[in-house]
């Protein structure tokens, strides 16, 4: 596309809210709509983002070391066996309209959370959540049907509701109810105007508690939907847009753009190979190390996304301070290929052949590369292109239907997703794809032991994990104070600042 063109589309977004005031507005893309501002039924994660940083409060939430800090749960108090959690939330918080922020809040939103009706994407673990109850109105006790070793981490991610807002009406109407096309939020930033498909604008929360944080440092935030990634540099470039996320390849050219930047960070983004293991021949261990050890990971690191991540050899990105030391199997291509000679796929043998699956795009660069690094063993991969729906059919359908998976998984600050990805008893999970059977990890799991999980993985090789993405962000250095890291694009929002 033209550039003139490129910037003729960015304006059409960005028309309307480009109002006198603009100069204390930031400008952020997002790569689409954000789905939903309710809490209950999003799984957008930037949305997400926006629920728990701009226009929402949680009870607690994470600092930039991932330790749960006080939030609109101002203090807590476990029972002494850890199976009930008093909650005392803070008296200063208000909605939007001037209602105050109370226990009956907590008590709506964690109840609907609780309610199949609701569809809430991580239901599931709040079933130990037994009871929601409101002593008095700013303080809620918490009864577990099992001592807890933490607070849950999905109290840092659910956004607490107004349910003076919303008690009345039903699960369903919820979706379309007025709520959703001018929502009512209690955290630092107000809720303006939503056009779909073009922006989201917000502006600055003049009565946000001084003690969480005040009022943000900017009038406005604009999300803007800029889907393509060319609109997007090109934004970047004539600042139309201060904050943007850009593809690796981009880099460069941001950064010898004057009064531009390059913002990296970690992401709980970890792509990999996905061996289905109760298919031969990838039910052998041996020949999953082999397949592993021929793959120069470093390779496709620098190939396919120029840098910007690091070799993954287990689940967890070694960012994370639950990361666990694990085995490494390092590329040895000599070594490979003395392993598939013993297995009986060297010359004269059998011919190792099997399909990769992926979902099918324009770029299948790291499909290729894998497929090259594989043909350079004895191994023949023919790659298989679906789109997104046949592809989960494919991976998580009755019959398996797979040889192997290019996918990314994503994590969560908890490691809770461990628990999907490798429980055997868990079918239903987001990657329960490998059809992995060990006893160890259900035994492991079932303790907490994440760090034994991580070592028994990485030995086993269910997954040949390729490498742990960074994000990129293309920012305007004219707002200061933007930091991003595992908790995601906007932990630091209401700090951010023109100069």
């Amino acid at each position: 596309m033209h550039p003139r063109r490129l910037t003729l589309s960015l304006a059409l977004l960005l028309a309307g809210c480009r109002a006198p005031e603009s100069a204390d507005t930031i400008f952020f893309a997002s790569g689409a709509d954000l789905q939903s501002i309710n809490p209950l039924v999003t799984t957008h994660p930037l949305a997400r983002q926006v629920q728990r940083y701009v226009l929402f409060t949680t009870l607690f939430r994470y600092d930039s070391a991932l330790v749960v800090q006080p939030y609109l749960a101002e203090s807590w108090m476990w029972s002494a066996d850890h199976t009930s959690l008093v909650l005392h939330i803070r008296h200063d918080v208000r909605w939007h309209d001037g209602v105050q922020t109370d226990g009956r809040d907590v008590q709506f939103t964690l109840d609907a959370a609780r309610d199949p009706a609701a569809g809430y994407p991580r239901a599931a673990e709040l079933s130990c959540l037994q009871t929601v109850a409101v002593q008095d109105l700013y303080t809620v006790t918490l009864g577990f049907c099992r001592p807890q070793t933490t607070i849950p981490d999905v109290l840092t991610d659910l956004a607490i509701l107004p349910d003076h807002l919303l008690r009345r009406t039903t699960h369903d109407a919820r979706l379309t109810a007025s709520f959703e096309d001018h929502p009512v939020g209690n955290g630092p930033f107000r809720f303006v105007e939503h056009v779909a498909n073009r922006r989201w604008i917000f502006e600055a929360n003049p009565d946000f508690p001084v003690q969480l944080g005040g009022p943000p440092k900017v009038h406005r935030l604009a999300v803007v939907v800029v889907d393509e990634a060319t609109t997007k540099l090109a934004g970047l470039v004539d600042g139309e847009l201060d904050v943007a996320g850009i593809n690796a390849m981009h880099a460069g050219v941001v950064r010898r753009v004057a009064q531009r930047a390059v913002l990296e960070y970690p992401l709980l983004l970890t792509y990999g190979l996905v061996w289905n293991t109760s298919r031969a021949p990838f039910n052998d261990v041996r020949l999953r190390r082999a397949l592993t050890m021929a793959l120069d990971r470093r390779q496709m690191l620098d190939a396919y996304i120029y840098g910007f991540g690091v070799v993954a050899d287990g689940p967890v990105p070694p960012s994370h301070p639950l990361a666990a030391p694990v085995p490494h199997i390092s590329f040895d291509r000599a070594a490979a290929r003395a392993l598939l000679d013993s297995l009986g796929y060297g010359p004269g043998g059998h011919r190792l052949a099997f399909t990769l699956t992926t979902v099918g795009t324009s770029d299948n660069v790291l499909e290729q590369l894998i497929q090259a690094d594989l043909a350079a063993v004895g191994a023949d991969v023919r790659i298989r292109q679906l789109e997104l729906g046949a592809f989960l059919a494919a991976a998580q359908g009755t019959a398996r239907d797979y040889d192997a998976l290019v996918t990314g998984i994503t994590g969560d600050l908890s490691l809770g997703y461990l628990d999907a990805l490798f429980d055997s008893r868990r079918l239903d999970g987001p990657l329960q794809y490998a059809q992995y059977r060990n006893p160890e990890v259900d035994r492991d799991l079932a303790a907490g032991d994440f760090d034994a999980v991580q070592r028994i993985v990485a030995r086993d090789v269910p997954i040949t994990f390729l490498y742990h993405a960074r994000g990129i962000q293309g920012v305007n250095q004219r707002v200061h104070g933007i930091r991003m890291d595992l908790r995601g694009e906007m932990p630091t929002v209401a700090q951010w600042r023109i100069q």
